[in-house]
């Protein structure tokens, strides 16, 4: 059928048909609200790259995450932030570390709340790479050990997921077995498994203070332009026992969502990152852009690519925004 019988014009005709016949939606339970904890109390330190995001006391932490819960939040990924950092990311998996006593007091205060942790080491490292290094080169097996060490503290601290971003090979098998041998079988492990070497990282290196002292993270994180790839790596984490996978950044790789959508079954997240946030507030500070607007249109495509869940800045945004709606 064809026009003048067909006029898809008549499926737009009014605000009500619109909203109807809407075929991709954005719910509050769809996302994953990054926080970055730090050490002290009472503190707040603005992120000058990510206007209206900050680095938090636990105790602000705390009240943070209870405004999110009141907007309907379900779940907060965990960065930690500290100036404890040695060659091997000591304060990483510390029991008394900073992710491990927010962890503690957030499932204390909060039952109901996913608590999800990044498993990383280049936050405490003092050369700010994801792994172990010797004579410049950042060694792989020597990491997953300190990787398997830093989920297993978070699992005791009561993290319901760890998430390893670390890009290291083999690391979600290793945490698999850690996790298992310690009797924390039932948490879960969602994978950074698609993770590039993005330009658009710069201001959560601000946030986390985590640039490398030296080179860069080309020879760990996946080349951008590389598709074929981004699958071997999230089949190869759903195989080694992922129960969810990421793909990180969101919007220069929307081409990978969906294939990933179309190829596993299980959910899948996207990570809308700092630097995708950061051209959307700045540009929105200009006047230049209609800020609700377009972050809820970026959040549909992301949803539309087949993301099921998407970790983004502007989750608190956005769940006023729909509940206003």
């Amino acid at each position: 059928m064809h026009y003048p019988q067909l006029r898809l014009r008549r499926r737009r005709s009014t605000p009500a048909i619109r909203e109807l016949l809407q075929e991709t939606r954005i719910h509050i339970e769809d996302l994953i609200y990054p926080l970055f904890v730090c050490a002290g109390a009472n503190k707040r330190e603005p992120i000058e790259a990510m206007p209206g995001v900050y680095r938090l006391s636990v105790d602000l932490l705390l009240e943070e995450v209870a405004r999110a819960r009141q907007e309907g939040i379900l779940a907060v990924l965990l960065f930690g932030v500290t100036e404890s950092k040695d060659e091997l990311a000591a304060a990483a998996y510390d029991a008394e570390g900073i992710v491990q006593k927010a962890v503690g007091l957030l499932k204390e205060r909060f039952p109901e709340l996913v608590v999800i942790t990044d498993v990383c080491l280049c936050g405490y490292t003092s050369h700010g790479h994801c792994g172990v290094v010797k004579d410049g080169v950042i060694l792989n097996d020597e990491t997953l050990h300190l990787l398997a060490q830093t989920a297993l503290s978070h699992a005791q601290a009561g993290a319901d997921l760890v998430a390893p971003s670390d890009m290291m090979d083999g690391r979600v098998k290793v945490i698999r077995d850690q996790l298992d041998e310690n009797g924390f079988s039932h948490v879960g492990i969602l994978s950074y498994a698609a993770k590039f070497a993005s330009a658009f990282y710069g201001p959560f290196r601000e946030a986390a203070g985590s640039a490398p002292s030296f080179g860069d993270r080309r020879s760990y994180q996946m080349n951008p332009a590389n598709r074929r790839e981004a699958m071997e790596e999230v089949l190869l984490d759903l195989a080694e026992g992922a129960d969810l996978v990421m793909i990180k950044p969101a919007l220069a790789y929307l081409d990978i969502i969906r294939e990933v959508r179309e190829r596993v079954l299980c959910p899948v997240a996207a990570y809308n990152v700092s630097g995708e946030y950061a051209m959307v507030k700045a540009a929105a500070a200009q006047g230049w852009i209609d800020e609700k607007m377009v972050v809820m249109e970026t959040m549909t495509g992301i949803k539309r690519a087949g993301a099921d869940l998407i970790i983004t800045y502007h989750a608190r945004d956005i769940a006023r925004w729909l509940q206003e709606d």
